[in-house]
């Protein structure tokens, strides 16, 4: 009954995040703000699910203003509203190109800024590639990128893909891991859905990474990412919270 119910209001708020977010995205179409403020909106259905987060950000990047290429794992469905929440002004993600075909999400997804990704054409992703690094050095603006590419539910950290860090390396700009706890135990049927860490690292500049390959950097990122990932949920597990709600 509880799931019943979830998804019922899942569907009407969503539908009038969509409109509302679509008519205020009108009067500046594609702009970087847009998604950090209509993530906001949808962040708010993390507590219908019954999520407690937590957020951290390294000191260094409290009052970053630069550019800069996030990453991210990527585990499930939830990511949307779990992640909304700390999602930096001037930002957008980079998404594959059938989000488009979604019905309302796709046109929301593309009027509020972000770019679509053709990883099953070498030159078309390149071609990506090459407008990230472009807007990296001209405008101020930072990319969101899953470098795993799709959705691990549940079986660890897979591979990097190389895009992300090509497009840094090219651009000269600070690589900033975000990190959050395991979600694959959430179940809307259950009131409470325990607790979730999400933790944005220190960055890792130019001048740490600009002697390595773009493979050597991807290791770097995902031995990085994999360590904070199993440290975050083994806090969970001990935290006296997460028995308590």
């Amino acid at each position: 009954m509880l799931l019943i119910l979830r998804i019922i209001f899942v569907v009407i708020y969503s539908f009038l995040m969509f409109t509302i977010g679509f008519i205020w995205c009108l009067f500046s179409p594609k702009n970087p703000q847009n998604l950090s403020i209509c993530g906001g909106m949808f962040s708010i259905l993390s507590s219908l699910f019954g999520i407690k987060i937590k957020l951290r950000k390294s000191k260094s990047v409290e009052n970053y203003l630069g550019n800069a290429i996030y990453i991210a794992n990527h585990q499930n469905n939830y990511d949307l509203v779990i992640l909304s929440k700390i999602i930096p002004n001037n930002t957008v993600t980079i998404g594959k190109k059938n989000l488009f075909w979604i019905p309302f999400f796709g046109l929301f997804y593309w009027i509020t800024g972000n770019i679509f990704i053709d990883r099953n054409k070498k030159m078309k992703a390149y071609s990506t590639i090459m407008k990230l690094v472009n807007q990296l050095k001209e405008k101020r603006i930072s990319f969101w990128i899953f470098p795993e590419g799709t959705r691990n539910n549940g079986r660890g950290l897979l591979p990097f893909k190389s895009g992300a860090f090509q497009a840094a390396i090219m651009a000269k700009v600070p690589i900033i891991p975000v990190v959050f706890s395991n979600t694959n135990n959430i179940n809307l049927n259950r009131l409470k859905n325990g607790l979730v860490i999400i933790e944005m690292l220190a960055p890792i500049e130019f001048k740490t990474y600009k002697y390595l390959s773009v493979r050597e950097l991807s290791r770097l990122c995902h031995n990085l990412i994999l360590k904070k990932f199993e440290i975050l949920n083994a806090e969970i597990e001990t935290r006296k919270e997460y028995n308590d709600i």
